[in-house]
């Protein structure tokens, strides 16, 4: 089934998980170039809040959809899923092996099973949902979705706008909540491939996520925050509405002190985590991998591309 999709390795995970040590290896040891999974490091002037790869890591091999958006731009999993499969042919064109790597199952689940037919949502519907959201914020509109569908409420922020929007639009219109129409309305893969997931534990995660908030800060994320305010100055801009990225805006802000910044980001931090380790226990596709071994891994990662040709 979906032998003429192109082939892709998928390396998915929480936050902090360590997806990018193994990725380059892999990139090393068998040909692959890496593609951006993951929709906070998509946004151009957070590379250090969001944990993007460091220009020393990009050299070791091609990196593709990485910080090419602006804060005020937002781009949603089928938007993504085209731009990611251009660069995946284009990886593949050049005998190379295209790796996908990051934690939002979202894009994992559009490329593996493809986009839900949606029916289009007329346009006064549209524009009456924005409306209500500017007037009222999208942590109301995001109460408003948990009453009328919480399976899929609880998979994203509160804060959310474009997910929240598209969600209440879609209800409005059809009378189906969104998650119905995920798991009912037909869909086609784009590619074919194992999903990988690094398989972490919450308490042994937590130390290491702490840590890394002390070094984004140590390495000049407030610093990187003051130049995205002053590029975007806009609290509500999508690249703002991210874990690390709010917490920074408001202590820039003067709202809280830094002991309180970091405790707020690490609590967010750890309950996304949490999130994702939930979702990708269920995902029937999930191949469970241990970061510890990776030459466990590669030898997987090789025989799985072998069967895939």
């Amino acid at each position: 089934m979906g032998a003429g999709l192109p082939a892709v390795l998928c390396l998915a995970g929480p936050t902090g998980a360590g997806k990018t040590a193994l990725a380059l290896r892999l990139a090393q040891e068998i040909g692959c170039e890496v593609v951006n999974a993951d929709s906070r490091q998509v946004y151009r002037d957070f590379p250090l809040v969001t944990a993007q790869p460091s220009p020393e890591e990009r050299a070791v091999c091609p990196h593709h959809l990485y910080g090419f958006l602006a804060t005020q731009e937002t781009v949603d999993s089928a938007a993504w899923a085209r731009l990611a499969l251009e660069r995946i042919q284009d990886i593949r064109a050049r005998g190379l092996a295209p790796l996908l790597v990051g934690g939002t199952g979202f894009y994992f689940q559009t490329l593996l099973r493809g986009i839900a037919d949606i029916p289009q949502v007329p346009a006064d519907i549209h524009q009456a949902v924005l409306a209500r959201m500017d007037a009222s914020g999208p942590e109301t509109l995001h109460r408003e979705l948990a009453r009328a569908d919480p399976a899929y409420a609880a998979r994203i922020h509160p804060r959310d706008r474009q997910r929240t929007a598209r969600a209440l639009e879609v209800l409005e219109a059809t009378g189906r909540p969104f998650s119905w129409w995920h798991a009912n309305a037909e869909a086609a893969p784009l590619c074919r491939g194992p999903l990988l997931v690094a398989q972490t534990r919450l308490d042994e995660l937590e130390p290491r996520l702490m840590a890394r908030i002390e070094a984004m800060i140590a390495a000049g994320a407030l610093e990187e925050g003051k130049a995205a305010m002053a590029a975007c100055g806009d609290e509500q801009a999508p690249g703002w509405t991210g874990i690390g990225c709010r917490e920074v805006y408001a202590y820039l802000k003067g709202r809280m002190g830094l002991a309180e910044m970091k405790e707020l980001w690490f609590r967010r931090t750890r309950q996304y985590a949490k999130r994702q380790i939930t979702w990708f226990r269920g995902r029937a596709e999930s191949v469970w991998i241990d970061l510890a071994r990776p030459d466990e891994t590669l030898a997987l990662a090789r025989r799985m591309l072998e069967k895939l040709a």
